[in-house]
């Protein structure tokens, strides 16, 4: 990606803006001058001083800006308003170091991990997968009283039925759609048309294989139910617990350590912000009170994971890979807790859950300061905030199906997820699972935080009181990436402050800020 481009985009979002996919495509058809970021300062403008306050940056809004700013020619070259990421020669009292840290793992899968791969071992997951999101949903008002399968088919035609099924199958046609959905003991053909409620399609559209779903609707004739609504398990809505004092965690991911496309400059840039080192007063004061650095994921780019990834790597090691990375950790101040989980480029298993990455890879890290290292997905409490923290493998198979879902907008894969309470609802696709005897990747406990990372998009939202983030990530875009059609923005970080959920986007990738 151009730097120019790059730079705008990460205005953009350290702003707590998104760009929709119209409005990205849009970006590159523009100049590739210093006159874009001048069209982003104005649009950051224009988003502040709009009284809906949009997430979305549209299409519509950066042509209407653009034509009022790229077009007068006679505007002088936008100047870099920030000041210098220098280093500061006043000293740096770190408000964290004094404070007890407050950490729990409350849920980590790494010890209950016991797949053996067995046919009757997929059969009882799905089958616990089924309970579990039966039982969420049976807490809703509107699902409670769902009658079993059997019970909905001897239905006498055209009766009201509601019915909890897990969909094994989806077929489009024209307008309709049909599921097969089953329970524990029978299944019914579901249709969804937009003949009885016109929204009714584009509500099973976004329904994925393997979600348990709540249909509401009326018996057909054979074994037909004609669907009227459907109820997702969904979260309720909540205000997230909030830490007493204002302790900050700041959430990373995706550094890919090993990698030619390993950002090394930026991240010693962070290295030194979270020293006291760089950085105006205002990054110094959020400097001083992280607490917390999480890494979620794929510390390594690991080998042989992706086509032609030899090419690219500029360490062929992973054992020593490990060790660049512990160059780099042992640099976080001690005061700091750091903890960390695997994703799929890390040297543990690849299916899901993932177990904590093995002592025999991350010895190094081990051997240069307190590491606190956990399975994929584990759930932490960090002064009683509780936070879900997930690499992210499967919002590749949600972004693949799931219409208007895109690799530039993570945040709306993420609440899908959370929508149907499973980080990996789809089988059988890019996301490898294993058939552990129960599903640990039901989300049975409601965070206060949902950390993702994989696609290397830096986000953040909040979806009925979760503060959905995800982390972006430290590697600039790969040849495969650009075969994917993936545009990342790395080098941004978010960090939270625990006290108020609020979040702050540090953008590493130039000396300016």
């Amino acid at each position: 990606m151009n730097e120019l481009l790059q730079k705008a985009v990460s205005s953009i979002i350290a702003a707590g803006y998104q760009l929709d996919t119209d409005a990205f495509s849009f970006l590159h058809t523009l100049p590739q001058t210093e006159d874009i970021l001048k069209l982003t300062e104005e649009i950051i403008k224009k988003m502040k001083n709009t009284p809906e306050k949009p997430l979305f940056v549209s299409k519509d809004l950066l042509e209407e800006v653009a034509k009022e700013t790229l077009l007068e020619e006679k505007e002088p070259p936008l100047a870099l308003s920030s000041p210098p990421m220098i280093e500061t020669k006043k000293a740096f009292h770190a408000y964290a170091k004094d404070i007890d840290a407050d950490m729990k793992v409350i849920d980590d899968p790494t010890d209950k991990i016991c797949a053996t791969g067995a046919i009757e071992e997929y059969v009882e997951y799905f089958q616990d997968r089924f309970r579990k999101l039966r039982k969420i949903l049976r807490q809703r008002m509107d699902a409670k009283d769902a009658m079993s399968i059997s019970e909905a088919r001897k239905a006498p035609v055209n009766s009201k039925v509601k019915i909890i099924g897990m969909i094994t199958e989806k077929r489009e046609s024209k307008q309709k759609i049909f599921l097969q959905v089953e329970d524990l003991d029978a299944n019914i053909t579901v249709l969804a048309s937009p003949t009885k409620n016109p929204s009714l399609v584009e509500k099973a559209q976004i329904l994925l294989l393997d979600q348990v779903v709540c249909v509401i609707g009326f018996k057909g004739k054979n074994d037909l139910l004609i669907a009227e609504d459907f109820i997702l398990p969904d979260i309720p809505k909540r205000k997230p617990r909030r830490a007493s004092m204002p302790v900050y965690a700041t959430l990373i991911s995706d550094l890919h350590v090993g990698s030619k496309k390993f950002m090394q400059e930026a991240f010693k840039r962070f290295l030194l912000w979270l020293n006291g080192k760089v950085g105006n007063e205002k990054m110094k004061y959020v400097a001083s009170h992280v607490k917390y650095v999480i890494v979620a994921g794929d510390l390594v780019d690991g080998i042989g994971v992706y086509p032609k990834q030899i090419e690219e790597l500029a360490i062929k090691d992973i054992y020593k890979q490990y060790q660049e990375v512990a160059s780099f950790i042992e640099q976080i101040p001690d005061y700091i807790e750091l903890l960390i989980i695997p994703g799929n480029h890390d040297a543990s298993r690849k299916a899901l859950p993932q177990p904590a990455i093995p002592k025999e890879y991350i010895e190094p890290l081990l051997k240069t300061r307190k590491v606190f290292s956990c399975g994929n997905p584990s759930i932490v409490s960090l002064h009683g905030v509780e936070l879900l923290l997930y690499h992210g493998r499967s919002l590749d198979d949600v972004i693949a199906v799931a219409p208007n879902m895109s690799f530039h907008t993570p945040g709306k894969a993420m609440n899908l997820l959370l929508q149907g309470r499973h980080l990996a609802p789809i089988y059988g696709e890019r996301t490898l699972i294993a058939p552990e005897l129960q599903d640990y990747l039901v989300i049975e406990r409601i965070p206060d935080v949902f950390q993702a990372g994989h696609v290397h998009v830096q986000s953040h939202g909040v979806y009925r009181g979760v503060l959905v983030v995800n982390s972006g990530a430290w590697q600039q875009q790969t040849e495969y990436q650009k075969r994917m059609g993936l545009l990342p923005t790395p080098g941004i970080v978010p960090v939270v402050n625990l006290q108020t959920l609020q979040v702050t986007s540090l953008d590493f990738t130039s000396p300016f800020l």
